[in-house]
């Protein structure tokens, strides 16, 4: 069964300047991602930019985990920390992972 999972970033505070060289790689990375499924949402925290949110569905965090072990920004410091957690839906949609029944407790 799938499960949803968050991907926390939190940036370098010059993220904007020093994303370029690795930007191309990071949105393949992305799109390759997204075209398998395993991503499903994925876009930074404006206002000031500080980090982002990327939600994957999978069975496991293994295709999360793969992710940051291939995505540029990450092996190149344009990320400072990262954080794999899984995301238990409770309202948005009826076929979501782990979405409550109508009248169920969130």
């Amino acid at each position: 069964m799938s499960v949803f999972w968050v991907l926390e970033y939190d940036y370098v505070a010059d993220y904007l300047e020093r994303r370029q060289p690795f930007r191309q790689g990071h949105l393949a990375l992305a799109r390759e991602a997204h075209q398998r499924g395993e991503l499903r949402y994925a876009g930074t925290l404006d206002d000031p930019v500080t980090g982002a949110l990327l939600m994957f569905e999978a069975d496991d965090a293994s295709a999360v985990e793969e992710f940051v072990r291939l995505d540029p920004y990450v092996g190149n410091g344009v990320v400072l920390e990262w954080r794999i957690r899984p995301w238990n839906v409770v309202v948005g949609g009826q076929d979501a992972p782990g979405a409550s029944s109508p009248g169920g407790a969130p």
